[in-house]
């Protein structure tokens, strides 16, 4: 005699309601991953060297878009996750501008170098003696 005993409605109901509930988490994390890699594969950075403890801005010639980033005490900065288009790059010492790169480009997964070569305090005066 084989004794199976079958599921009870309640049980079966609670076993679909969490198998729903991770189905949809795991559909969620799915597509937070592919928004990340969409996002990489159109963005670039904008690297360089610059006066410790400055600040360079990036900023987009065509949306407005704005992001900015102080120098670390080696001298080097980043400002990654920039959309494809053309900015202007600029040096701030103490938060006023003093030397700017125009219409540097941004590709999808590279970066652009772009240096200020000057010491702390001497870029305003560089920029005027070119």
């Amino acid at each position: 005699m084989n004794h199976f005993s079958s599921p009870s409605p309640r049980h079966f109901h609670r076993f679909s309601f969490r198998g729903l509930a991770v189905a949809a988490v795991l559909g969620a994390c799915g597509m937070v991953g592919s928004v990340a890699v969409q996002a990489q594969a159109t963005a670039g950075h904008i690297f360089g060297k610059a006066p410790a403890g400055d600040t360079v801005r990036a900023r987009s010639t065509t949306t407005g878009l704005q992001r900015h980033v102080e120098v670390d005490a080696k001298g080097r900065y980043s400002i990654s996750a920039l959309p494809v288009g053309i900015y202007t790059v600029t040096l701030e010492e103490n938060g006023k501008p003093v030397v700017k790169h125009l219409n540097v480009g941004v590709v999808v997964n590279r970066g652009i170098k772009v240096d200020f070569d000057c010491t702390q305090g001497q870029c305003g005066q560089a920029a005027e003696n070119r």
